[in-house]
């Protein structure tokens, strides 16, 4: 990926100080344009990103992970396919915010991260990344977490709640589509149909575990910038399985 013209790597540590020159500029140095970006982070083979360009010709998409290996896979297909609204960073999600400028990302989609059952800090959806979002992220900016794990479902739910983030969308089970609006409201009929197309790409592994039974659980909020977060102080009971068909690797039942 060293050739590749969509590709910026910097897999470096969080003691590492390299300044990246183009933070504050994606839009004029890359896209060339003034479309939103929405970062995925944790996107592995990038099936996300890619699916969301295509749907979105007008928005830009940033993929980032740490393994180059996985990212591969979307890089490649962007350039193959000629899409100009993608972009993959190779690097350390505790680094993200040294990437982007104030105000300079819309949204951000973290689809089937690890949920980290037995470290707090680094779940995705922790204070300690939420702080480092709201440097980048536009005041209000949305965060669309999809995943399989109940615990980290769980975990964000809470972390919502407790902090009185504006709630949108929510579900523990995507595909049979009874969702929680604004007010806790139940809307039996669904999502509304911009929304299902958007959730309607699955990754290789979604597909896996859909085989397997699995529920999807999906929702979506506002991070607004004011206020100090707070983790919740709730024991959560722990995933029975780890993802790849690998059973969990802790006796624990529950962690907070």
């Amino acid at each position: 990926m060293e050739r590749y013209e969509n590709v910026y790597q910097y897999p470096y540590g969080v003691v590492s100080d390299v300044p990246f020159e183009m933070k504050g500029c994606w839009r004029q140095q890359y896209f060339h344009n003034d479309n939103p970006i929405v970062l995925e982070l944790g996107c592995g083979k990038g099936e996300y990103t890619v699916g969301l360009a295509k749907l979105y010709p007008d928005v830009n998409f940033i993929g980032v992970d740490i393994k180059g290996a996985r990212m591969w896979t979307g890089a490649t297909q962007a350039l193959n396919e000629g899409l100009k609204n993608v972009a993959f960073l190779r690097t350390s999600i505790e680094i993200i915010d040294r990437f982007f400028a104030e105000d300079e990302v819309q949204e951000i989609w973290l689809t089937f991260s690890d949920p980290q059952m037995k470290n707090p800090r680094k779940r995705l959806t922790s204070t300690y990344f939420m702080e480092r979002y709201r440097r980048f992220l536009v005041d209000g900016g949305l965060i669309h977490l999809k995943t399989d794990s109940n615990f980290l479902f769980t975990y964000t739910s809470y972390m919502v709640d407790e902090n009185k983030l504006p709630l949108l969308f929510r579900t523990t089970d995507l595909y049979n589509r009874e969702v929680k609006g604004e007010g806790s409201e139940v809307r039996e009929e669904g999502l509304d149909d911009e929304t299902q197309r958007i959730l309607s790409i699955q990754t290789y592994y979604e597909s896996m575990w859909i085989e397997r039974g699995l529920n999807i659980k999906y929702q979506k909020f506002r991070l607004p910038r004011t206020a100090t977060l707070a983790e919740p102080d709730v024991e959560i009971e722990m995933d029975d399985y780890r993802s790849y068909h690998r059973d969990k690797r802790s006796p624990k039942e529950t962690a907070k």
